[in-house]
C-alpha cells in the first residue's frame, strides 16, 4: 500500500509540473501537404497557421512566439481568429503588438473566429473595440478576409484565400451536421480553379468545407480539446462535446486535407494537458 501511494504521488506531482509546463511553452507542429493543383509550383511554399492566441503571452511582448515564426522562414502566414478575448478585463494590447510585427516577415492574412466575431456583432455588449482592433492591424499591414477572398500567384499557380464567417448559431452543438456546402457559397461565394485555402474557424464544419471546394482548411476553435488521450485524441470541446471528430490534427479527403491547430492560448478553463500549444506550418508542394 505505502508502494501504491508513492507511485500515485509521484504521479500526481509529475502530471501537475506537465499542466503547468504546458501553459508557458508551445511547439511548432509541422505538416507536408501535397495535391496535383499545386504542379505550377517551382519550389516548395511555407505557411504558418496562428490561431486561439486568446491574448495570451509567452515571455516578454510574445517574443519567444515571434522569433519562432521567423525561424521558420514562412512565405504566407495565416491568421485563424481568436487571437483576442472578447473579456472586457482582458487587455489586447500585447496582441496587436505581436501581430503587428508579422507583416515584416512575408503578407498576413488575418480571419475571425468567435470572439473577434461576437465582438464585431454585438459592440455594445463590450467596452474594448472590434474596429480598433482591426485598425490598427490593417494599419500594420495586415489583410483582413471577412467572408471575403485575395488571390495572388505563386510560381504558375492560382492561390486563393478565402476568410470565413459562419453564423454565430453555427458554433452551438445543436448546429453540428447543419452547415452545409451551399450556406457556406452564400456567404463567401463559390470556389474556382486556383488552389483554395479555407480559413474556417470552427473544426465541426470541416466535412461542409471540403464539400464548397477546399483544397485545404485551416481551423482551430477547440484547443486541442484541452486534455488529449493518446490514440483518443481531444477529450473535450469548447460545445462540451467529448472526443470530438477534429480535436486537432491533419485530416485528409483525397488531395485535400484539414489541419486543426490545438490553438496558443486558454480561456474558460486554464488546462492543458499531453496537448502543447502550438505553432502550425504547412509546406505545400
Amino acid at each position: 500500500m505505502k508502494r501504491l501511494m508513492t507511485i500515485i504521488g509521484v504521479f500526481l506531482l509529475a502530471s501537475i509540473g506537465e499542466l503547468v509546463r504546458e501553459l508557458r511553452c508551445f511547439q511548432v507542429t509541422r505538416y507536408k501537404v501535397t495535391s496535383r493543383k499545386l504542379s505550377g509550383l517551382r519550389r516548395k511554399r511555407k505557411i504558418i497557421f496562428l490561431s486561439d492566441l486568446h491574448n495570451y503571452c509567452y515571455g516578454t511582448e510574445n517574443e519567444p512566439l515571434f522569433h519562432a515564426i521567423v525561424r521558420e522562414k514562412p512565405d504566407l502566414i495565416l491568421v485563424g481568429g481568436d487571437m483576442l478575448l472578447r473579456r472586457d478585463e482582458s487587455s489586447y494590447g500585447h496582441t496587436v503588438k505581436f501581430l503587428s510585427r508579422l507583416p515584416a516577415i512575408c503578407p498576413v492574412y488575418h480571419a475571425n473566429g468567435n470572439h473577434e466575431q461576437k465582438m464585431k456583432e454585438y459592440p455594445w455588449k463590450y467596452k474594448r473595440s472590434y474596429k480598433a482592433y482591426k485598425k490598427e492591424l490593417e494599419k500594420a499591414g495586415i489583410h483582413f478576409l471577412e467572408n471575403e477572398s485575395a488571390t495572388f500567384l505563386w510560381d504558375d499557380e492560382k492561390i486563393r484565400i478565402t476568410g470565413l464567417e459562419i453564423p454565430l448559431w453555427a458554433y452551438e452543438r445543436r448546429a453540428r451536421n447543419r452547415v452545409k456546402a451551399s450556406d457556406i457559397e452564400k456567404k463567401a461565394g463559390r470556389a474556382g480553379e486556383a488552389y483554395e485555402i479555407l480559413l474556417a474557424h470552427h473544426p465541426a464544419h470541416i466535412k461542409a468545407y471540403f464539400d464548397w471546394g477546399a483544397d485545404l482548411v485551416l481551423s482551430g476553435h477547440y484547443h486541442g480539446g484541452v486534455v488529449r488521450i493518446p490514440g483518443a485524441g481531444g477529450v473535450i470541446a469548447p460545445d462540451f462535446t467529448l472526443f470530438p471528430e477534429y480535436s486537432g490534427g491533419c485530416y485528409r479527403s483525397g488531395e485535400a486535407a484539414a489541419v486543426v491547430s490545438r490553438g496558443l492560448g486558454v480561456h474558460s478553463v486554464p488546462v492543458r494537458f499531453l496537448n502543447p500549444a502550438e505553432v502550425v506550418a504547412v509546406e505545400l508542394g
